[in-house]
């Protein structure tokens, strides 16, 4: 309705009600968006929060300032990754409706009369022509069971003619019984047993098909027999739940030939489910449309539009007002009307073609994912009705790509349905982390196993979900799809190269989503059972930590938090290019280098201990010796510095130096050798996980996947010479004879000493005798032969002053 052109009055409650609700609003968005990891950060803390009551009120701000910091106190150390529904103004509208519906509350009983009656015909008149259903009544509820247990106590009321007055008693003449497919909602049935009074054997569960038509549509031909059995026995079939969109798969029973067998055999037929929701367009399926012919239907519009706190409706079909009253559809009670009150306000502020568009555009975002999988291999989509359906069920699976690998791939190891699931499982919950305003999650179906599941009827109008958030949801799951196939097809080998190794143990874990689960086991026999446990989860724990430390591609971690194996090291997702047994090999290298320095450190303890011991004996022995040999009068300090001023002593105690990997006391002469200075040359061998790669290759990685090139041997040789490796070959320039290849490179990188401290004249300029001898071989020139001699004069007084030294010590 167009509003009026005239000035109109506003009431001042309803006028501060709303300036309230709007800075409430004002707080709230202000304190989500702070709290936001791109905005600024806002710190709460309970000590704003007051213990007892104040004994002076507070105004308005500060009251919606307790509860701001109330609803983000949970944010105080972490920010909040779960995302808030977008209340937008309709959600705004449907908040100011339970305001309202306190304050009308208050009015005298005639003006509340009319006005909650008007409200409620209102409101059921437009939903029963929005979805289709006509003459029909409505009963809101804030459960949306409450609705269906209603109606089962109407439809008791109204076949037990005796139930009014004799309650449960007149049940004991004929069981009432009441059939649920198979694909209901979990609790369902049981919920409405226990709230009705009823054993659970009044409660008939039906299969779903199983030969023919759909896994997820019950099986008309066997619910026919099955309430013939039940009417034989003296049962009266009460009432029947079928789906119009099942809670998990979205698929639609066969409404009209329910309806029908209904209608034969007396039964009430209650349909509820997401796909009642597509009875507002233009174009509705076969199916669905069955549903406008039911007795009784629930709608829960509050997902379907974006609404929060409104109330879900229950349309029914009944004429006797005394039924519907006893049963507790209706109400005396003009407050109770006043639930609609915010779904009023909600239905007026979007209108018949705002809220037609919103159904619509959820329908065209299933419609538009559903286009792109199919191009998709190895994604299996699992939808009924493709041109209808609003709910998209997809799962990966390689049954499509097997042929092209040369087998079955799914087959390759027992227990594959559990571990297809573990990967749809990992691939539902990135694609949620990755693109949180699609709304996927993870479902788990009877028969297709783990699937993700895409239904924007009841996520679309709260996350706000647009066509380029499905592109995006596409282009990321066109990137994990290889990632999962990768993985698939490397869990046996990585199986296999485990078992060549007799110090690791492969842990089967179907539920792991990624190459599997390994464990270093010690090899020493000679501990006992809990202190080889400690050894196997002191290595392990290192090991993880070494890995993590290594720069590759993978996820190393210490598998489920609630798993049942621990102390292993569990391997994530794999890509193509993974070298499977250099990544086995190079765990095998890090758990024996990682045992082996922990039995070095424990026999260090009493190698060194030992050494001590002897090497004190060996000092002390020394000590006698130097005092017998200096004499008493060189041990005062005045007298002995002046004894060896006027007579310098030459002692013979050599030197000692303490070798801790050995635990020994060795004597101190190699350290002053030239021979020791220039002759060893060997460095230690080193474990080093990236010695035998080739420049630009990461670890774990093909050499022929890596994305430098070959081809170019300027490129290489450049590479090469980054990393200290020359070419094979030195060009000689014109007229100069060609040395060998060993004097060239003796020429061109002098020897550099091992471990030891050389003085820089003899380390700059002393070259090998091997070189020394080459040079002569080869016919050098005079002015070689020259500076060779000299310098040999320039070496002589550094060497012999060098062993001047070594004397005098």
């Amino acid at each position: 309705m167009d509003p009026p052109d005239h000035k109109m009055m506003v009431d001042p409650t309803l006028a501060e009600m709303g300036k309230n609700l709007n800075q409430a609003m004002k707080i709230f968005e202000d304190g989500r968006r702070a709290s936001e990891p791109d905005g600024e950060r806002v710190r709460f803390s309970r000590n704003n929060i007051p213990g007892p009551l104040q004994r002076e009120g507070q105004d308005v701000a500060s009251i919606l300032q307790l509860v701001q910091n109330l609803l983000h106190e949970d944010e105080e150390d972490t920010l909040s990754n779960r995302r808030m529904q977008n209340v937008g103004e309709q959600g705004h509208m449907a908040l100011l409706g339970h305001s309202l519906a306190a304050f009308i509350s208050v009015l005298d009983k005639d003006r509340l009369r009319k006005l909650t009656t008007r409200i409620a015909s209102d409101t059921t008149l437009w939903l029963s022509r929005l979805f289709r259903y006509e003459n029909g009544s409505a009963y809101y509820h804030e459960d949306d069971r409450e609705g269906l247990l209603k109606v089962c106590r109407l439809v008791i009321n109204a076949r037990y003619e005796d139930y009014p007055t004799e309650g449960f008693v007149a049940l004991n003449s004929r069981q009432p019984v009441i059939y649920q497919s198979a694909t209901c909602r979990s609790g369902l049935g049981p919920h409405l047993c226990c709230q009705l009074g009823l054993p659970l054997s009044s409660l008939c569960t039906v299969p779903c098909n199983t030969m023919f038509g759909s896994q997820h549509q019950m099986d008309v031909a066997l619910l026919d027999k099955l309430i013939k059995e039940d009417m034989d026995t003296g049962k009266l079939p009460l009432l029947l739940i079928a789906n119009a969109g099942t809670p998990w798969a979205g698929h639609t029973d066969k409404l009209g030939r329910l309806k029908e067998l209904c209608e034969q055999y007396g039964l009430w037929l209650h349909v509820e489910g997401v796909n009642l929701a597509t009875l507002a367009l233009g174009q509705v399926s076969c199916p669905v449309m069955a549903a406008a012919r039911s007795d009784s239907m629930t709608l829960t519009l509050g997902p379907w539009l974006g609404l929060p706190a409104v109330p879900a409706v229950t349309l029914y079909r009944h004429d006797d007002p005394a039924l519907t009253l006893a049963a507790g559809l209706t109400s005396s009670n003009p407050v109770e009307k006043l639930r609609a009150l915010p779904l009023w306000l909600s239905l007026q502020y979007l209108g018949h073609d705002g809220i037609v568009e919103k159904i619509r555009h959820a329908a065209e975002l299933s419609r538009q994912l559903l286009e792109k999988l199919k191009t998709l291999a190895s994604i299996k989509t699992s939808v009924e009705d493709e041109i209808n359906s609003p709910v998209v069920v997809f799962r990966f699976s390689q049954e499509t790509s097997a042929a092209s690998s040369g087998g079955s791939v799914e087959g390759y190891v027992t227990g594959e349905r559990e571990v297809i699931d573990s990967l749809n499982r990992w691939l539902g919950e990135r694609l949620a982390q990755l693109v949180p305003a699609s709304g996927v999650d993870v479902v788990e179906l009877e028969e297709e196993g783990t699937c993700v599941r895409f239904s924007p009827l009841m996520t679309a109008a709260v996350l706000g979900t647009q066509c380029c958030d499905v592109d995006l949801l596409v282009e990321q799951l066109t990137e994990l799809v290889p990632v999962l196939s990768c993985t698939l097809r490397l869990r046996q080998d990585f199986r296999e190269e485990v078992y060549r190794h007799s110090a690791l143990s492969y842990i089967q874990d179907l539920s792991w989503p990624g190459l599997g689960a390994v464990r270093y086991e010690p090899r020493s026999e000679e501990m006992d059972d809990r202190k080889k446990q400690q050894e196997v989860e002191k290595i392990n724990s290192e090991l993880l930590k070494k890995l993590g430390d290594l720069d590759a591609d993978f996820n190393f971690s210490t598998g489920p938090e609630f798993g049942q194996e621990k102390d292993c090291i569990f391997i994530g997702m794999a890509t193509e290019d993974l070298d499977v047994s250099e990544l086995v090999d190079t765990i095998a290298s890090l758990g024996r280098d990682l045992e082996e320095s922990g039995r070095l450190l424990e026999n260090m303890t009493e190698v060194v201990r030992k050494g001590i011991q002897e090497a004190e004996l060996q000092l002390q022995k020394a000590n006698e010796e130097k005092l017998m040999e200096e004499g008493v009068l060189r041990q005062i300090p005045l007298v002995g510095s002046m004894l060896n001023w006027f007579s310098p002593f030459q002692s013979t105690v050599k030197g000692r130096t303490f070798n801790l990997a050995a635990g020994s006391l060795d004597t101190t002469e190699p350290t002053y050798s030239i021979k020791a200075q220039t002759g060893v040359l060997a460095s230690p061998e080193t474990t080093n996980v990236s010695a035998k790669r080739l420049p630009g290759q990461r670890l774990f990685r093909r050499i022929g996947s890596d994305s430098h090139s070959e081809t170019s041997s300027v490129g290489q040789a450049e590479d090469l010479s980054r990393e200290g490796v020359h070419p094979p070959s030195i060009p000689t320039p014109p007229g100069v004879q060609k040395l060998d290849e060993p004097m060239a490179e003796t020429l061109e990188r002098p020897p550099v000493p091992h471990n030891h401290e050389v003085p820089p004249l003899i380390s700059q300029n002393l070259p090998e005798p091997e070189a020394m001898q080459q040079q002569q071989e080869g016919g050098g020139t005079g002015s070689e032969e020259g500076g060779m001699e000299k310098t040999q004069h320039e070496i002589q007084p550094a060497v012999e002053k060098t062993q001047e030294d070594d004397t005098g010590r």
